[in-house]
């Protein structure tokens, strides 16, 4: 974010084969909230329907979550998220983060867990509190704003 306080918002991907989870920052960079989660048939269909968020929300940047294995090294689910942040930049011109995802699922889970709810068949809520928990993990790891 840019020094004397950016006003426009980062959106957050948890990016998935099937859904897609968007959180998005407030205008001061601080706190991210969920968004959406987006049902994709394709990565035709995965670029359009994030395209026109970006056109709606018009983000300042956009953070990908991606999985890094423990021993560090890419694995396949990297270099899809890595395909889908370089088709992003054919339709956003602002920084594409690709930041670690580090068991977000997971963590997301335990939360709704946490809060006496129940997953079931609701893959949805997953993917946008991972969403969150990527794009909030990026911003505390900004420095000073």
């Amino acid at each position: 974010m840019a020094a004397g306080g950016d006003t426009r918002t980062l959106l957050g991907i948890d990016y998935g084969a099937r859904r897609i989870g968007v959180a998005k920052s407030d205008p001061t960079g601080l706190i991210a909230t969920a968004l959406t989660t987006l049902v994709v048939k394709s990565a035709a269909d995965a670029l359009a329907q994030v395209a026109a968020l970006i056109r709606e929300h018009q983000p300042a940047g956009i953070v990908i979550g991606s999985p890094v294995g423990l021993s560090g090294e890419s694995n396949r689910k990297c270099l899809e998220i890595e395909a889908f942040a370089n088709a992003l930049r054919t339709v956003f011109d602002g920084p594409i983060h690709l930041w670690d995802e580090g068991y977000s699922s997971v963590e997301a889970a335990d939360i709704i867990h946490a809060h006496g709810k129940r997953v079931g068949k609701d893959k949805k809520r997953i993917d946008r509190l991972a969403a969150v928990i990527i794009l909030q993990r990026f911003l505390d790891e900004q420095p000073e704003r």
